[in-house]
């Protein structure tokens, strides 16, 4: 016979030739010949040594373990004291009572919704986040869920968590702010056959996703072709110079244009704008001599128009001039300043003659 001593947290158990015989607690037990014994730490998972079937077939065993089954498509969250320690997949798994205060937590990932008791924390910890996927739509974005290629269910802003598995899970999402679109490099011909590049842009906003996603495929371009036709249509009839004349009536024609259009796609269209006018370089040249003509037409006038008042305002002074001869003396020493303005000095020579003429310029005749 043999004496062993089994210390506290510890349990034993016992075989002969291979063959389980007991289990055996804390304190001095003998072993008969041939019989062996296994020492395990109960604060550690339990281990089998031969098949766990046979083991358990002892009652006590039994009842000193806790006995884990995962299926095919679970997993089980295995918590020590409150903390997640690991994810347990398919198998059987074995745990000491007693000691360590065991929590598990089985979940069915078959399915793709998380219907378990599960804090967001722990789907986002390192061991669990391989056995799941999240999805974040934004408080600008609506989005539309298809489970296996099937359309289940339009989705508000939020954060949302499915298990992972052979399932086909597609989130399409859309932005519901207001966005541009670019109308660029449109070349069109006009009704007189004047080849003319427009640049224009669209703001508009997603009102409709089930519309847009799920009845349209491309929505962005749909709009961008409407608003191209629409372009077409309203150039198509008109000559360049009525074009000139109405491109102030573009807009509201474009917008009612699309109206249609852009509600079947589930979008409303908020405002259209005309960026450039690109003409060919053969209009623009004409375009710059018409224009050149034009600006000299308007100088000529403004000339003439300035001549005409200015021999106005002579032939109204010289009438004046005509009945006051005050006035006159006025106007001619006016005029002398003028001159004396441009002098530097004067020299007389002379007699007194000169001094007279000069004194009958500056004196009025009685």
């Amino acid at each position: 016979m043999k004496n062993i001593q089994i210390s506290a947290y510890q349990i034993g158990l016992v075989f002969k030739n291979g063959t389980y015989k007991k289990m055996l607690k804390e304190g001095k037990h003998w072993l008969w010949f041939g019989e062996k014994v296994v020492i395990y730490d109960v604060t550690k998972q339990f281990i089998a040594p031969v098949e766990l079937n046979i083991l358990l077939q002892d009652k006590v065993l039994v009842e000193a373990l806790h006995v884990v089954e995962v299926s095919d498509n679970e997993i089980v969250l295995q918590y020590e004291n409150g903390l997640l320690k690991q994810v347990l997949t398919a198998g059987r798994y074995t745990f000491w009572k007693g000691i360590v205060n065991y929590e598990f937590v089985k979940a069915d990932t078959s399915k793709i919704e998380i219907t378990e008791n599960i804090s967001r924390a722990t789907l986002l910890n390192k061991l669990v986040a391989p056995y799941v996927r999240f999805y974040a739509v934004e408080s600008y974005e609506k989005a539309v869920l298809f489970i296996d290629g099937k359309y289940t269910q339009t989705l508000p802003s939020g954060v949302y968590y499915w298990w992972k598995n052979s399932i086909a899970v597609i989130v399409g999402k859309v932005d519901t702010r207001v966005q541009q679109i670019e109308i660029n490099g449109q070349e069109i011909l006009t009704k007189d056959k004047a080849a003319l590049r427009i640049n224009g842009y669209a703001q508009y906003k997603v009102m409709d996703i089930e519309k847009a996603l799920l009845q349209n495929k491309e929505y962005e371009k749909q709009l961008y072709v409407a608003f191209q036709l629409a372009l077409r249509e309203y150039i198509g009839v008109l000559t360049f110079d009525e074009l000139l004349e109405k491109k102030e009536t573009i807009v509201p024609f474009i917008l009612q244009a699309v109206k249609a259009s852009a509600e079947n796609l589930g979008v409303a269209v908020s405002s259209f704008g005309i960026r450039d006018i690109i003409l060919p370089g053969d209009v623009k040249e004409i375009m710059n001599q018409v224009l050149v003509a034009e600006k000299k037409a308007q100088a000529n006038i403004i000339m003439r128009r300035e001549e005409t008042a200015s021999t106005r305002s002579l032939l109204n002074t010289a009438k004046l001039m005509e009945d006051n001869q005050m006035l006159f003396k006025l106007k001619e020493m006016e005029y002398v300043e003028k001159i004396a303005d441009k002098i530097n000095s004067i020299s007389v020579n002379g007699n007194g003659m000169l001094i007279d003429q000069l004194k009958q310029i500056f004196v009025a005749q009685k």
